[in-house]
Protein backbone atom coordinates (compact mmCIF):
# COMPACT_ATOMS: atom_id res chain seq x y z
CA UNK A 1 0.00 0.00 0.00
CA UNK A 2 1.88 3.04 -1.01
CA UNK A 3 0.11 5.05 1.48
CA UNK A 4 0.99 3.14 4.51
CA UNK A 5 0.70 -1.06 4.44
CA UNK A 6 0.20 0.19 8.27
CA UNK A 7 -3.02 1.15 7.92
CA UNK A 8 -4.62 -1.85 7.82
CA UNK A 9 -5.82 -3.12 11.41
CA UNK A 10 -3.21 -4.72 14.10
CA UNK A 11 -3.95 -6.83 16.88
CA UNK A 12 -0.88 -5.43 18.75
CA UNK A 13 -0.37 -1.78 19.82
CA UNK A 14 -2.36 0.66 18.25
CA UNK A 15 -0.21 2.74 17.67
CA UNK A 16 2.03 0.68 15.61
CA UNK A 17 2.08 2.35 12.80
CA UNK A 18 -1.89 3.70 11.79
CA UNK A 19 -4.92 3.48 13.09
CA UNK A 20 -6.90 0.72 15.37
CA UNK A 21 -9.57 -1.22 13.89
CA UNK A 22 -13.15 0.21 14.21
CA UNK A 23 -14.23 -0.77 18.08
CA UNK A 24 -17.51 0.48 20.33
CA UNK A 25 -17.82 4.16 20.06
CA UNK A 26 -14.30 4.78 17.99
CA UNK A 27 -14.96 4.09 13.94
CA UNK A 28 -11.07 5.56 12.24
CA UNK A 29 -13.52 7.15 9.55
CA UNK A 30 -13.95 9.68 12.16
CA UNK A 31 -10.54 11.04 12.14
CA UNK A 32 -9.65 15.07 11.47
CA UNK A 33 -6.56 17.38 11.63
CA UNK A 34 -6.07 21.11 11.51
CA UNK A 35 -2.87 21.43 11.20
CA UNK A 36 0.02 24.07 10.21
CA UNK A 37 1.68 24.39 6.48
CA UNK A 38 4.19 26.55 4.65
CA UNK A 39 6.52 26.93 2.44
CA UNK A 40 9.24 29.30 0.78
CA UNK A 41 10.55 29.27 -2.46
CA UNK A 42 12.96 31.50 -4.71
CA UNK A 43 11.13 32.76 -7.71
CA UNK A 44 14.09 32.96 -9.82
CA UNK A 45 15.21 29.20 -8.85
CA UNK A 46 17.86 29.17 -7.33
CA UNK A 47 19.00 26.92 -5.00
CA UNK A 48 20.65 26.83 -1.64
CA UNK A 49 20.83 25.92 1.98
CA UNK A 50 19.27 29.10 3.18
CA UNK A 51 15.74 27.75 1.59
CA UNK A 52 16.28 25.08 3.80
CA UNK A 53 17.13 26.25 6.65
CA UNK A 54 14.03 29.39 6.28
CA UNK A 55 11.90 26.14 5.73
CA UNK A 56 12.39 24.62 8.76
CA UNK A 57 12.01 28.11 10.84
CA UNK A 58 8.41 28.15 9.40
CA UNK A 59 7.98 24.68 10.82
CA UNK A 60 9.51 25.40 14.13
CA UNK A 61 7.48 28.51 14.23
CA UNK A 62 4.35 26.47 13.82
CA UNK A 63 4.87 24.29 16.65
CA UNK A 64 1.44 25.64 18.34
CA UNK A 65 -0.02 24.32 15.36
CA UNK A 66 0.91 20.70 16.27
CA UNK A 67 0.24 18.35 19.15
CA UNK A 68 2.00 15.82 21.37
CA UNK A 69 1.06 13.31 23.24
CA UNK A 70 1.28 12.24 27.31
CA UNK A 71 4.19 12.18 26.04
CA UNK A 72 6.06 15.73 25.69
CA UNK A 73 8.98 14.36 23.32
CA UNK A 74 5.80 12.20 20.84
CA UNK A 75 5.05 14.73 18.21
CA UNK A 76 2.24 14.24 15.78
CA UNK A 77 4.30 14.46 12.73
CA UNK A 78 6.53 16.66 11.02
CA UNK A 79 8.36 17.18 7.60
CA UNK A 80 9.61 18.96 4.63
CA UNK A 81 9.67 18.62 0.80
CA UNK A 82 12.39 19.66 -0.98
CA UNK A 83 13.90 19.47 -5.22
CA UNK A 84 16.74 16.98 -5.11
CA UNK A 85 19.60 18.26 -3.34
CA UNK A 86 22.07 17.02 -6.39
CA UNK A 87 25.50 18.41 -5.12
CA UNK A 88 24.88 16.69 -1.67
CA UNK A 89 23.49 13.69 -2.73
CA UNK A 90 26.10 13.51 -5.22
CA UNK A 91 29.32 13.62 -2.91
CA UNK A 92 27.64 11.20 -0.10
CA UNK A 93 26.63 8.82 -3.08
CA UNK A 94 30.82 8.99 -4.03
CA UNK A 95 31.88 7.81 -0.79
CA UNK A 96 29.73 4.57 -1.18
CA UNK A 97 30.96 3.81 -4.82
CA UNK A 98 27.84 5.17 -6.64
CA UNK A 99 28.10 7.00 -9.37
CA UNK A 100 24.91 9.13 -10.04
CA UNK A 101 24.32 10.02 -13.73
CA UNK A 102 23.18 13.84 -14.49
CA UNK A 103 20.40 15.57 -12.67
CA UNK A 104 17.18 14.08 -14.12
CA UNK A 105 18.58 11.06 -15.02
CA UNK A 106 18.19 9.57 -11.82
CA UNK A 107 15.36 9.40 -9.11
CA UNK A 108 15.43 8.68 -5.22
CA UNK A 109 12.87 6.81 -3.49
CA UNK A 110 12.70 8.07 0.12
CA UNK A 111 11.41 4.86 2.07
CA UNK A 112 10.07 3.69 5.56
CA UNK A 113 11.17 0.04 6.07
CA UNK A 114 10.83 -2.28 8.65
CA UNK A 115 12.68 -2.96 11.47
CA UNK A 116 12.54 -6.25 11.30
CA UNK A 117 15.87 -7.13 9.00
CA UNK A 118 14.28 -10.34 7.39
CA UNK A 119 11.08 -8.34 6.74
CA UNK A 120 13.21 -5.31 5.74
CA UNK A 121 15.39 -7.50 3.01
CA UNK A 122 12.17 -9.00 1.67
CA UNK A 123 11.03 -5.49 1.16
CA UNK A 124 14.55 -4.37 -0.67
CA UNK A 125 14.21 -6.91 -2.82
CA UNK A 126 10.92 -6.93 -3.73
CA UNK A 127 11.61 -3.01 -4.75
CA UNK A 128 14.86 -4.10 -6.85
CA UNK A 129 13.17 -6.16 -8.64
CA UNK A 130 10.27 -3.95 -9.95
CA UNK A 131 13.16 -1.32 -10.59
CA UNK A 132 14.74 -3.54 -13.29
CA UNK A 133 11.53 -5.05 -14.46
CA UNK A 134 10.58 -1.39 -15.44
CA UNK A 135 13.67 -1.51 -17.26
CA UNK A 136 15.30 0.86 -15.05
CA UNK A 137 19.10 0.75 -13.88
CA UNK A 138 19.55 0.51 -10.09
CA UNK A 139 22.78 2.41 -8.47
CA UNK A 140 22.41 1.04 -5.09
CA UNK A 141 20.87 1.85 -1.48
CA UNK A 142 22.04 4.59 1.16
CA UNK A 143 20.91 4.28 4.62
CA UNK A 144 20.13 8.20 6.06
CA UNK A 145 21.49 9.09 9.41
CA UNK A 146 19.37 10.31 11.84
CA UNK A 147 19.60 11.08 15.73
CA UNK A 148 17.48 9.61 17.76
CA UNK A 149 18.39 11.16 21.16
CA UNK A 150 15.31 13.04 22.19
CA UNK A 151 12.57 11.26 20.43
CA UNK A 152 9.94 9.74 23.12
CA UNK A 153 10.38 5.95 23.85
CA UNK A 154 6.49 5.62 22.43
CA UNK A 155 8.15 7.27 18.96
CA UNK A 156 11.23 4.73 19.11
CA UNK A 157 8.88 1.63 19.26
CA UNK A 158 7.78 2.09 16.45
CA UNK A 159 10.44 3.99 14.11
CA UNK A 160 11.08 2.80 10.71
CA UNK A 161 14.70 2.08 8.99
CA UNK A 162 14.85 5.20 6.73
CA UNK A 163 17.02 4.61 3.29
CA UNK A 164 17.19 5.82 -0.45
CA UNK A 165 17.51 3.77 -3.19
CA UNK A 166 18.87 5.26 -6.04
CA UNK A 167 17.57 4.79 -9.65
CA UNK A 168 18.81 5.77 -12.80
CA UNK A 169 17.22 6.22 -16.01
CA UNK A 170 16.63 3.02 -18.22
CA UNK A 171 16.51 3.35 -22.00
CA UNK A 172 13.07 3.32 -22.35
CA UNK A 173 11.83 6.22 -20.91
CA UNK A 174 12.76 9.04 -23.32
CA UNK A 175 12.88 12.54 -21.12
CA UNK A 176 13.07 13.17 -17.42
CA UNK A 177 9.14 13.41 -17.62
CA UNK A 178 9.19 10.10 -19.07
CA UNK A 179 11.38 8.71 -16.35
CA UNK A 180 9.34 10.76 -13.78
CA UNK A 181 6.19 8.96 -14.58
CA UNK A 182 7.51 5.82 -14.71
CA UNK A 183 9.33 5.91 -11.28
CA UNK A 184 5.69 6.73 -9.96
CA UNK A 185 4.38 2.96 -12.00
CA UNK A 186 6.83 1.46 -10.21
CA UNK A 187 6.19 2.35 -7.13
CA UNK A 188 2.59 1.49 -6.54
CA UNK A 189 3.62 -1.62 -7.95
CA UNK A 190 5.63 -2.06 -5.43
CA UNK A 191 3.67 -0.93 -2.74
CA UNK A 192 0.79 -3.04 -3.72
CA UNK A 193 2.91 -6.11 -3.66
CA UNK A 194 4.01 -5.69 -1.12
CA UNK A 195 0.82 -5.30 0.75
CA UNK A 196 0.78 -8.46 -0.06
CA UNK A 197 3.42 -9.53 2.91
CA UNK A 198 0.56 -8.54 5.53
CA UNK A 199 2.79 -7.85 9.14
CA UNK A 200 6.18 -8.21 7.08
CA UNK A 201 5.17 -5.27 5.43
CA UNK A 202 3.81 -2.74 8.06
CA UNK A 203 6.38 -0.31 8.42
CA UNK A 204 6.96 -0.43 4.94
CA UNK A 205 6.09 3.35 2.64
CA UNK A 206 7.03 5.67 0.47
CA UNK A 207 8.06 8.96 1.67
CA UNK A 208 8.58 10.08 -2.72
CA UNK A 209 10.22 8.02 -5.54
CA UNK A 210 11.00 11.28 -7.81
CA UNK A 211 13.84 12.92 -9.70
CA UNK A 212 12.79 15.92 -8.77
CA UNK A 213 11.52 15.97 -5.24
CA UNK A 214 12.73 14.30 -1.99
CA UNK A 215 10.64 14.51 1.56
CA UNK A 216 12.01 14.16 4.88
CA UNK A 217 9.69 13.69 7.49
CA UNK A 218 8.32 11.52 10.36
CA UNK A 219 6.68 11.02 13.80
CA UNK A 220 8.57 14.02 14.95
CA UNK A 221 7.83 17.15 16.84
CA UNK A 222 8.76 20.90 14.52
CA UNK A 223 12.35 21.55 15.99
CA UNK A 224 12.98 17.67 15.87
CA UNK A 225 12.54 17.57 11.84
CA UNK A 226 16.24 19.47 11.92
CA UNK A 227 18.10 17.42 14.62
CA UNK A 228 16.66 14.14 13.61
CA UNK A 229 17.69 14.40 9.83
CA UNK A 230 21.40 15.06 9.47
CA UNK A 231 21.11 15.93 6.17
CA UNK A 232 18.80 18.73 6.52
CA UNK A 233 21.66 20.49 8.58
CA UNK A 234 24.79 20.20 5.73
CA UNK A 235 25.30 23.27 3.75
CA UNK A 236 25.21 21.67 0.54
CA UNK A 237 21.87 20.41 1.26
CA UNK A 238 20.28 22.52 -1.51
CA UNK A 239 16.47 23.30 -2.87
CA UNK A 240 14.82 26.58 -4.21
CA UNK A 241 11.98 25.65 -2.83
CA UNK A 242 10.82 24.41 0.76
CA UNK A 243 7.56 23.14 2.00
CA UNK A 244 6.58 22.00 4.99
CA UNK A 245 3.87 20.79 7.76
CA UNK A 246 3.46 20.57 11.38
CA UNK A 247 0.69 17.99 12.11
CA UNK A 248 -2.42 17.86 14.49
CA UNK A 249 -4.27 15.05 13.82
CA UNK A 250 -7.62 15.76 16.20
CA UNK A 251 -8.70 12.81 17.43
CA UNK A 252 -6.09 10.57 15.72
CA UNK A 253 -3.17 7.76 16.31
CA UNK A 254 0.12 9.74 15.08
CA UNK A 255 1.85 7.48 13.38
CA UNK A 256 5.46 7.31 10.99
CA UNK A 257 3.32 7.60 7.37
CA UNK A 258 0.65 9.83 7.95
CA UNK A 259 3.34 12.57 8.69
CA UNK A 260 2.85 15.48 5.68
CA UNK A 261 4.21 16.57 3.38
CA UNK A 262 3.01 13.80 1.32
CA UNK A 263 4.45 13.06 -2.39
CA UNK A 264 3.03 16.08 -3.45
CA UNK A 265 0.69 17.80 -1.04
CA UNK A 266 -0.04 18.74 2.42
CA UNK A 267 -2.89 20.86 3.92
CA UNK A 268 -4.29 21.50 7.36
CA UNK A 269 -7.81 20.59 7.50
CA UNK A 270 -10.05 18.00 6.58
CA UNK A 271 -11.84 16.70 3.07
CA UNK A 272 -15.30 15.73 3.89
CA UNK A 273 -16.23 14.12 0.91
CA UNK A 274 -13.48 11.60 0.15
CA UNK A 275 -15.83 8.66 1.03
CA UNK A 276 -17.27 9.31 -1.99
CA UNK A 277 -14.36 10.88 -3.85
CA UNK A 278 -12.71 7.38 -3.45
CA UNK A 279 -15.18 5.14 -4.66
CA UNK A 280 -16.00 7.27 -7.48
CA UNK A 281 -12.21 6.84 -8.88
CA UNK A 282 -12.80 3.16 -7.97
CA UNK A 283 -15.95 2.80 -10.21
CA UNK A 284 -13.87 5.11 -13.08
CA UNK A 285 -11.06 2.71 -12.96
CA UNK A 286 -12.25 0.48 -15.86
CA UNK A 287 -13.21 3.02 -17.96
CA UNK A 288 -9.87 5.06 -17.63
CA UNK A 289 -7.04 5.51 -20.76
CA UNK A 290 -4.43 7.69 -20.54
CA UNK A 291 -1.82 8.36 -23.72
CA UNK A 292 0.88 9.22 -21.06
CA UNK A 293 0.62 6.17 -19.34
CA UNK A 294 -0.15 3.80 -21.33
CA UNK A 295 -0.31 0.17 -20.96
CA UNK A 296 1.07 1.13 -17.30
CA UNK A 297 -2.20 2.48 -16.45
CA UNK A 298 -2.97 -1.25 -15.57
CA UNK A 299 -0.13 -1.59 -13.56
CA UNK A 300 -0.89 1.03 -10.61
CA UNK A 301 -4.51 -0.51 -9.03
CA UNK A 302 -5.51 -0.22 -6.60
CA UNK A 303 -4.53 3.30 -6.80
CA UNK A 304 -6.36 4.50 -3.57
CA UNK A 305 -6.06 1.51 -1.10
CA UNK A 306 -8.79 1.03 1.51
CA UNK A 307 -8.35 2.59 4.99
CA UNK A 308 -5.70 6.05 4.15
CA UNK A 309 -6.10 8.97 5.26
CA UNK A 310 -8.28 11.83 3.34
CA UNK A 311 -4.75 13.64 2.41
CA UNK A 312 -3.06 10.51 1.21
CA UNK A 313 -5.85 9.84 -0.86
CA UNK A 314 -6.06 13.38 -2.42
CA UNK A 315 -2.30 13.04 -2.89
CA UNK A 316 -2.74 9.48 -4.58
CA UNK A 317 -5.38 11.49 -7.07
CA UNK A 318 -2.83 14.19 -7.95
CA UNK A 319 -0.51 11.76 -8.49
CA UNK A 320 -2.73 10.20 -11.40
CA UNK A 321 -3.43 13.20 -12.88
CA UNK A 322 -0.05 14.67 -13.47
CA UNK A 323 1.13 11.41 -14.67
CA UNK A 324 -1.55 11.17 -16.51
CA UNK A 325 -0.48 14.20 -18.77
CA UNK A 326 -2.28 17.42 -16.72
CA UNK A 327 0.09 20.16 -15.24
CA UNK A 328 0.38 20.48 -11.52
CA UNK A 329 -2.48 23.61 -11.73
CA UNK A 330 -4.57 22.01 -14.12
CA UNK A 331 -4.88 19.22 -11.66
CA UNK A 332 -5.41 20.95 -8.88
CA UNK A 333 -8.39 23.09 -10.55
CA UNK A 334 -10.01 20.22 -11.52
CA UNK A 335 -9.49 18.54 -7.37
CA UNK A 336 -10.54 21.48 -5.81
CA UNK A 337 -12.60 24.27 -8.06
CA UNK A 338 -13.55 27.54 -6.84
CA UNK A 339 -17.50 27.70 -6.22
CA UNK A 340 -18.38 28.31 -10.05
CA UNK A 341 -22.21 27.28 -9.91
CA UNK A 342 -24.37 30.34 -9.91
CA UNK A 343 -21.09 32.52 -9.37
CA UNK A 344 -22.61 35.62 -11.90
CA UNK A 345 -19.01 37.50 -10.98
CA UNK A 346 -17.10 34.82 -12.42
CA UNK A 347 -15.90 35.36 -16.40
CA UNK A 348 -17.60 32.38 -18.85
CA UNK A 349 -14.54 30.82 -20.09
CA UNK A 350 -13.81 30.15 -16.18
CA UNK A 351 -17.29 28.94 -15.59
CA UNK A 352 -17.38 26.43 -18.87
CA UNK A 353 -14.01 24.93 -17.76
CA UNK A 354 -14.89 24.06 -14.20
CA UNK A 355 -18.49 22.76 -15.52
CA UNK A 356 -16.53 20.81 -18.27
CA UNK A 357 -14.19 19.09 -15.87
CA UNK A 358 -17.18 18.83 -12.96
CA UNK A 359 -18.17 15.53 -15.72
CA UNK A 360 -15.10 14.09 -15.12
CA UNK A 361 -14.05 14.76 -11.54
CA UNK A 362 -16.21 15.40 -8.73
CA UNK A 363 -14.87 18.53 -6.16
CA UNK A 364 -13.04 16.98 -3.56
CA UNK A 365 -14.50 19.57 -0.42
CA UNK A 366 -13.41 20.56 2.73
CA UNK A 367 -12.29 22.67 5.08
CA UNK A 368 -8.62 22.62 3.85
CA UNK A 369 -5.99 24.93 2.81
CA UNK A 370 -3.54 23.14 0.46
CA UNK A 371 -0.10 23.44 -0.75
CA UNK A 372 1.27 21.38 -3.97
CA UNK A 373 4.25 20.58 -5.73
CA UNK A 374 5.70 18.80 -8.07
CA UNK A 375 9.44 19.93 -7.80
CA UNK A 376 9.07 22.56 -10.69
CA UNK A 377 5.86 24.70 -9.84
CA UNK A 378 4.84 25.13 -6.11
CA UNK A 379 1.61 26.80 -4.80
CA UNK A 380 -1.39 26.62 -2.49
CA UNK A 381 -5.21 26.92 -2.83
CA UNK A 382 -8.06 27.49 -0.24
CA UNK A 383 -11.33 25.29 -0.27
CA UNK A 384 -14.01 26.57 -2.35
CA UNK A 385 -15.45 28.03 0.78
CA UNK A 386 -12.22 30.30 2.31
CA UNK A 387 -12.59 27.99 5.59
CA UNK A 388 -8.83 27.66 6.03
CA UNK A 389 -7.38 30.58 5.89
CA UNK A 390 -3.63 31.30 4.11
CA UNK A 391 -1.12 34.33 4.32
CA UNK A 392 1.56 34.89 2.06
CA UNK A 393 3.84 37.71 1.19
CA UNK A 394 6.32 38.09 -1.98
CA UNK A 395 9.46 39.81 -0.62
CA UNK A 396 11.94 42.30 -2.67
CA UNK A 397 14.43 39.41 -3.15
CA UNK A 398 12.47 37.22 -5.16
CA UNK A 399 11.05 35.01 -2.06
CA UNK A 400 7.40 33.83 -1.77
CA UNK A 401 6.40 33.14 1.92
CA UNK A 402 2.95 30.99 2.21
CA UNK A 403 1.57 29.52 5.47
CA UNK A 404 -1.47 29.41 7.59
CA UNK A 405 -0.91 32.24 9.19
CA UNK A 406 1.00 35.16 9.39
CA UNK A 407 4.53 35.57 10.75
CA UNK A 408 5.96 32.36 10.20
CA UNK A 409 9.10 34.35 8.95
CA UNK A 410 10.64 37.18 10.23
CA UNK A 411 11.05 39.84 7.09
CA UNK A 412 12.73 42.99 6.96
CA UNK A 413 9.86 45.86 6.25
CA UNK A 414 12.05 47.09 3.79
CA UNK A 415 11.80 44.00 1.63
Amino acid sequence: MLDGVGMTQQTGSPRAFGLPPKQGLYDPRNEKDACGIGFVVDIKGRKSNDIVRQGLQILVNLTHRGAVGADPLEGDGAGILVQMPDRFLRDECAKQNIDLPAVGDYGVGMMFLPADRDARMLCENIIDRFVVMEGQHLLGWRDVPVAREGLGKTVLDVEPVIRQIFVGRGDNTADQTAFERKLFVIAKQVANEIAKLGEKGRQFYVNTFSSKTICYKGMLLADQVETYFDDLRDDRFESAMALVHQRFSTNTFPSWELAHPFRMICHNGEINTVRGNVNWMTARAKALSSEALGEDLDKIWPLIPEGQSDSACFDNALELLVAAGYSMPHAMMMLVPEAWDNNALMDAERRAFYEHHAALMEPWDGPAAVAFTDGTQIGATLDRNGLRPARYIVTDDDRVILASEAGTLIVPEEN
